[in-house]
């Protein structure tokens, strides 16, 4: 069974999907700046936190059957899907499923060059993902030495128990260096508004990416970039980030 945290008692509902290397705890943050005004559900992703061991396949049929598992336990339908790289992919995918007032995408993984998704999403945790536990925790808390406590404890949380296979299968099973991890078909005519919030530094989305996102997404689809943000802007922008889904959490 999926463990999901809430945060809130009343209002629309928020649901969040994380990103690699990070868990349900990663929304602690969101969660609590929106409780007074919305009902947060966030849920591990398999590989990571409380999931890291969760069995099957790590496609993205998977994730998205996984949110829709998680959707369907809520208290009611989903009125705003937030989600982040990996993340924001798999919510690419649920808008189109769930179909929600709002999807919010944070620089999302919509497509993967072919023969690049050890060296870009791999590689660089190796190391810090085979070390002994104590040794783990503290290269963590260093990694992420500036962010917000909430956050440190979100990486945490989803890191100390993870090991590299998940994210090795993550792109053996979407066949991601044989072009397999493609989602532009998906995105083509978005059935619902959409919110892309694209990083400005070293952001996953390509200049081809948000070109497409720009003539084939449709009137629904709706590009905002974040020009001095990176990846993780949702966190190092909190702020402008919450901002943007108390807005569509009020419309």
């Amino acid at each position: 069974m999926t463990e999901v945290d809430r945060w809130g008692d009343r209002g629309p509902i928020v649901l969040c999907v994380h990103g690699i290397t990070s868990s349900r705890k990663s929304w602690a943050r969101l969660g609590e700046r929106l409780a007074g005004s919305a009902r947060t559900f966030a849920y591990d992703q398999r590989g990571h936190g409380d999931r890291a061991s969760a069995p099957g396949p790590m496609t993205l049929a998977r994730s998205l059957a996984d949110l829709e598992e998680v959707a369907a336990a809520l208290p009611g339908p989903v009125d705003v899907l937030v989600g982040h790289s990996w993340g924001g992919a798999v919510a690419l995918l649920g808008g189109r499923a769930l179909r929600p007032k709002r999807t919010i995408a944070i620089d999302p993984m919509l497509r993967v060059a072919p023969g690049t998704f050890a060296a870009d999403y791999v590689d660089d945790l190796r190391e810090t993902l085979a070390l002994a536990p104590t040794a783990k925790a503290e290269a963590i808390r260093a990694m992420y030495a500036d962010a917000h406590p909430l956050d440190i404890a979100g990486k945490l949380h989803a890191m100390l128990p993870m090991t590299i296979e998940p994210l090795e299968r993550l792109g053996t099973d979407n066949d991601a260096d044989a072009g397999g991890w493609d989602l532009r078909d998906a995105i083509a005519a978005y059935p619902v508004s959409l919110l892309v919030l694209a990083a400005g530094i070293e952001s996953v989305l390509s200049a081809d990416d948000l070109a497409f996102l720009a003539e084939r997404g449709g009137s629904n689809v709706e590009v905002r970039t974040f020009s001095n943000e990176g990846h993780n802007l949702q966190r190092t922008a909190f702020d402008a980030f919450a901002d943007i889904v108390e807005r569509a959490v009020a419309d």
